[in-house]
């Protein structure tokens, strides 16, 4: 029996009155509207856009020259990478890559330029990235601490419309980030202060065509 059940039961036990738990009804909407892969992808960018992430758009040819750009701009010396990250996406990079590994300190991840990875899935209606420590995404904490997050998502395989549709096709036992843009605070007068819980620069690249 889990905790949550132990709570439960006690709940029900000093209520007393030994009626069966209320149905919840599931009848909301699973999606606003109905669009096109192209058309949930645009709202994807625009969301990210609106939370302040820059998007890029390319193909498979146009990656490793992408990603060597979007480094050389940045001024990154060194880009962490984690296992699994297809190779050849750096091939254009001059940045030295550094390994994910178990051992590395929270400094030595902050000294690092830039981190690139993939990510689970998308959500289109929120804006929001979900990582959960898969394949070419690495440890939760590379896309936490240095301060240049750039998330590479496959269009349309890896974007859904809504939280909804997410939710089933996640595992919930798995480190799961939810990005919503690079990371921001406001204090009561609403000045707002990047970079405290996470990257200040988060740079997504919504990469069509067939998984490599």
């Amino acid at each position: 029996m889990s905790s949550r059940d132990r709570i439960l039961g006690r709940i029900r036990r000093a209520a007393g009155d030994g009626r069966p738990d209320p149905d919840v009804p599931r009848d909301y909407l699973r999606v606003h509207g109905v669009r096109t892969p192209a058309e949930t992808a645009d709202l994807l960018a625009a969301h990210l856009t609106e939370y302040r992430a820059q998007v890029h758009r390319t193909d498979a040819a146009g990656i490793a020259p992408l990603l060597g750009r979007l480094l050389a701009a940045r001024g990154a010396r060194t880009v962490l990478v984690p296992p699994g990250l297809p190779p050849h996406w750096l091939d254009r990079a001059e940045a030295v890559t550094v390994a994910d590994r178990a051992p590395s300190t929270p400094y030595e991840l902050d000294a690092v330029d830039s981190v690139v990875t993939g990510c689970a899935l998308a959500i289109a209606e929120t804006g929001t990235i979900v990582l959960d420590g898969g394949p070419g995404q690495g440890r939760r904490r590379i896309t936490l601490v240095p301060d240049h997050h750039v998330c590479v998502v496959r269009v349309p395989g890896q974007v859904v419309d809504s939280v909804p549709q997410a939710l089933p096709l996640l595992d919930p036992t798995r480190p799961l980030t939810w990005i919503s843009g690079p990371s921001a605070t406001s204090d009561i007068e609403l000045d707002r202060v990047e970079g405290v819980h996470g990257p200040r620069t988060l740079e997504v690249i919504l990469l069509t065509g067939p998984a490599e």
